[in-house]
């Protein structure tokens, strides 16, 4: 009497088709390619509106992209950090602002006074890093030691640093720089195809892309992102660790707000503003989990790339200014549902 049974079990346990074919054949494909995927659709990208506008491929159309591309990567690599360790920075925007005017002012200050010039280029930057690296520690000793949410801290340090920003120079240009600042912004190679600031972007992105996938303080940000909890078990310092990452952070906020500087010749209070959402945006649109644990350098730099081409190929096309912002918050939200898709076939 038990035989029936058990045989019908067994006929339809052999006869059930392996879990795999109940994968859709678009999310195989997406697990195959991997991250690259993103990479096809800045290339599709680049076809489609260079079809609609040739004048994409002009040089001046790569310098205004490039512009763009520089604005925000260097934030951007930074907010990868961050967002590896499950958090998020939304204060790099506004200390990109805040340390570009503090150094612009101290710069400022010294010619009026006839300082030597290599103290007042030396001065100014060194302001402008350091700035950008305090902000980036106090966020850290925040989250670590308070044991606040990276959200609240950085929304918190948002707010507050863009008013110190007005507060500077009354909301006012600083304009009376150094003649360094406008040359940092205007040198290129290879015939001004390739412009200073965007050859300093691309090292920054080869050093900390080799850091964060090559070294153990990679691997230990990772491991945070990963597991909080058993990276603590593991030995790993995580409080330290977290507010060395907001120091990196900072530091990059402090980098991309002395090259804004430089590339207007002048620092603006209202420089930065908003830019925290297209690094993040960028970083997203490159692979990284918003959970933690996962994201590339690499990723990243095609991710900003893609939003740096939609933000000139959309006013190349003549497109109103405000569907810039809606085109970028739909590739934002459709990479992270194509990567949703690609990540669940490894658990399914």
């Amino acid at each position: 009497m038990t035989a029936g049974p058990d045989l019908l079990v067994s006929e339809e346990t052999e006869a059930a088709p392996p879990a795999e074919d109940y994968i859709p054949w678009f999310q195989r494909f997406m697990e195959r390619i991997g991250p690259l995927w993103t990479l096809g659709v800045l290339i599709i990208i680049v076809v489609i509106f260079g079809a609609v506008a040739p004048d994409l491929y002009t040089k001046a159309a790569w310098l205004a992209t490039s512009n763009y591309a520089v604005e925000y990567l260097v934030l951007a690599i930074g907010q990868t950090y961050v967002i590896v360790t499950s958090g998020i920075d939304l204060a790099d925007g506004a200390t990109l602002g805040f340390s570009a005017m503090a150094g612009s002012i101290l710069m400022q200050n010294l010619l009026a006074s006839h300082a030597p010039a290599l103290l007042t280029d030396v001065g100014g930057v060194a302001l402008i890093l350091a700035s950008g690296a305090g902000i980036g520690l106090v966020n850290g000793l925040i989250i670590t030691r308070v044991k606040l949410p990276p959200f609240i801290v950085t929304l918190g340090t948002l707010t507050a640093v863009t008013g110190a920003t007005d507060l500077l120079n009354n909301a006012t240009e600083v304009t009376n720089l150094p003649s360094f600042v406008s040359t940092l912004g205007t040198a290129s190679i290879l015939s001004g195809w390739l412009p200073i600031p965007v050859l300093i972007t691309l090292a920054l992105a080869l050093v900390f892309g080799l850091v964060l996938s090559r070294t153990r303080f990679g691997l230990r940000t990772y491991a945070i992102g990963s597991n909080e909890l058993a990276a603590r078990r593991a030995g790993i310092k995580v409080d330290r660790h977290l507010i060395w990452v907001y120091v990196i952070s900072g530091f990059l906020a402090g980098v991309a707000g002395l090259l804004v500087t430089a590339n207007f010749s002048a620092a603006s209070p209202i420089a930065g503003a908003n830019d925290e959402l297209y690094a993040i945006a960028g970083v997203v649109i490159g692979g990284a989990s918003i959970f933690g644990g996962r994201g590339t350098i690499f990723g990243t730099v095609i991710g900003t790339g893609i939003i740096a081409v939609l933000t000139t190929g959309l006013v190349l096309a003549n497109v109103q200014p405000f569907w810039q912002q809606v085109a970028i918050g739909a590739v934002v939200v459709g990479a992270v549902t194509v990567d949703r898709v690609r990540t669940r076939v490894g658990t399914d």
